[in-house]
């Protein structure tokens, strides 16, 4: 735990700047099993918030983020825990710029993503509310996820080559309540990016299309 440190608040706050850009701050959190098709979607979406509806999004990638701020972590549930601790925290940078952040991580653990949430939404020193936080439940079953299985990771698994794999080896904790529940075996992936940005509309989240 750091000691002797003092936090500074900003010069410009939140309000002035979301004033400035012209949109909100929020953070999307992709979540499901490996192969449920959450980075396709997360692409699609991203592309879709910058060139369709001109606002400012990044996508964080579970396996782009570990080729370099987590690259000193593994897959024991100790390294998963502290993996999306620090994607959290980086997100919640982003959403406090006045950034569209989406997530996209397996994020096994409901504790975890718990923690996310509250991280987003507590007030932070000098601003009275905290951030949005989507949580966006990507489900498909387990045998959909291992027929796709691109990467060869289920088989993998199976064959005892990957230790610890999320939905063989080691759970999987399902939200309970996200915001948005996606089916993506029964939609295509404008169906399910639709669905995110209808939800995003209806609260506002959004600055209105433009003709």
């Amino acid at each position: 735990m750091a000691t002797n440190i003092t936090y500074h608040a900003a010069a410009v706050t939140r309000a002035e700047r979301a004033s400035l850009r012209g949109q909100q701050g929020l953070t999307i959190w992709l979540t499901g099993l490996s192969a449920s098709g959450k980075s396709t979607i997360a692409v699609e979406l991203e592309h879709q918030l910058l060139r369709e509806r001109g606002v400012a999004a990044y996508r964080l990638d579970g396996d782009n983020i570990r080729f370099g701020l987590n690259k000193d972590l593994g897959f024991s549930e100790k390294d998963r825990n502290e993996n999306i601790r620090r994607i959290a925290e980086v997100a919640k940078l982003f959403a406090d710029s006045a950034c569209i952040a989406i997530t996209s991580f397996i994020s096994p653990y409901r504790a975890d993503r718990d923690t996310a949430r509250r991280l987003h939404e507590a007030p932070t020193p000098g601003e009275p509310t905290g951030l949005p936080f989507v949580e966006v439940f990507v489900d498909v079953p387990v045998e959909v996820a291992e027929a796709r299985d691109p990467k060869g990771l289920y088989k993998k698994a199976r064959e005892g080559i990957i230790k610890e794999f999320t939905g063989i080896s080691a759970p999987y904790e399902p939200p309970l309540n996200p915001e948005i529940h996606i089916k993506n075996h029964e939609v295509s992936v404008k169906e399910a990016v639709a669905q995110i940005i209808a939800y995003l509309d209806e609260k506002g989240y959004l600055p209105p299309k433009k003709n």
